[in-house]
């Protein structure tokens, strides 16, 4: 069977791309299509595998301005020929699943949110821009939608990598998705049960993601918060830092495991569309203190039950209600535990997610085997 993995581009190693490395444990066989890859990347992760590029690749300071390129995204994946292969999963956030196939091959798509920039978050991104790029932004994106619902006609089956993503894709493409939720590395981190006097943030420090909101909060509590990760907000949050609040900027995953694992509380103040990070959290018995919507909803456990809880929420997006959610947090010190922490971030391991994957695209080949039989039967 020829196999087929088409993933967006390869310029970092996060969430979406950790997803490809599992897919590709499960297909040691597998070429993988891409519009960018860097060479350190391609080297390292993908060494083994032939990789092949679309025309973006060729075109000027790709592997720095590829989001440039975005518009010609669609159309460059619509060049490749892809009729000899008889599996094509594609892992989509951005422009992955317009690939054409052959009429027998069966096309999956792991799809970790319809573009956000494009739907949901648009008018977000819109009020974010400049004059000039606002202007382009409202054809392009019209375009973009349009081509996005076309490219989802050619998926025969999606899954999501959550219940809140299968819902907005619903919502995008009017199409039905399994549900499975992405690998996260547990084995990579230890549960602790002795904590240090500090809550932590971590993740790409961008608007939506509500870091600013978090230090805010901080400013007002006086406790203790370490913030970590990189992003447009990165100076501006140095700009507030104080001798209780420490912004460390990105760092190598030794020290981030280690402030993990010795956190009071994780802080999820964003709408996420899975969350990788507060199931990290609980890997190393960390508790977190999350914004019920999104992901979470699914990860975290809000319970009078000690050996279920693995955290709480607050419901809504202000410095009040993080710090009320603190709080309380603070009022039930005993009753969240490191060891059901770690249980619940089990449930979540790469083993599970290759079995659930693997389960679902072999009864997808039966069916397509069995449909080519009965029209040859016809």
């Amino acid at each position: 069977m020829k196999v087929a993995i088409v993933h967006y581009w390869f310029v970092t190693w996060r969430g979406g791309e950790k997803v490809v490395e599992q897919l590709l444990d499960l297909y040691p066989q597998a070429d993988v299509i891409t519009h960018v890859a860097t060479t350190e990347i391609e080297r390292a992760q993908l060494a083994g595998h032939r990789v092949q590029r679309t025309f973006v690749s060729k075109l000027p300071g790709a592997q720095r301005l590829y989001q440039k390129y975005l518009p010609l995204m669609p159309i460059a994946l619509e060049q490749l020929d892809l009729t000899e292969y008889d599996l094509v999963i594609s892992s989509e956030s951005g422009p992955a699943k317009n690939v054409i196939t052959h009429p027998d091959a069966l096309h999956v798509c792991y799809c970790h949110s319809p573009m956000r920039y494009a739907w949901d978050m648009y008018g977000l991104y819109l009020a974010g821009a400049g004059k000039i790029t606002r202007l382009l932004m409202r054809p392009l994106m019209h375009y973009l939608r349009t081509i996005d619902v076309i490219s989802a006609a050619r998926v025969d089956h999606f899954i999501a990598n959550s219940a809140f993503i299968a819902r907005r894709i619903n919502k995008c493409y009017r199409r039905q998705a399994a549900v499975i939720h992405p690998p996260v590395e547990i084995d990579e981190f230890e549960c602790r049960s002795s904590k240090q006097d500090y809550y932590l943030l971590f993740g790409q420090l961008t608007r939506y993601k509500k870091a600013d909101l978090v230090t805010a909060a901080f400013l007002q509590n006086g406790k203790r918060l370490v913030v970590i990760g990189e992003g447009e907000q990165l100076d501006a949050l140095k700009a507030k830092a104080t001798d209780r609040i420490t912004v460390l900027g990105r760092q190598p995953f030794p020290v981030v495991k280690e402030y993990l694992a010795n956190a009071k509380a994780l802080i999820f103040p964003g709408v996420e569309d899975f969350g990788i990070v507060p199931l990290e959290a609980m890997a190393s018995g960390t508790p977190v203190i999350a914004f019920a919507k999104g992901g979470a909803l699914e990860t975290v456990i809000e319970s009078s039950d000690p050996t279920l809880a693995t955290g709480l929420f607050f419901h809504e997006q202000s410095i009040e209600a993080i710090n009320d959610a603190i709080a309380r947090f603070e009022s039930m010190p005993d009753h969240i535990s490191p060891q059901a922490c770690r249980r619940q971030a089990e449930r979540f391991a790469s083993a599970r997610f290759k079995q659930e994957i693997s389960s679902f695209i072999q009864s997808k080949l039966r069916e397509t085997a069995d449909s080519h039989v009965a029209r040859g039967n016809t």
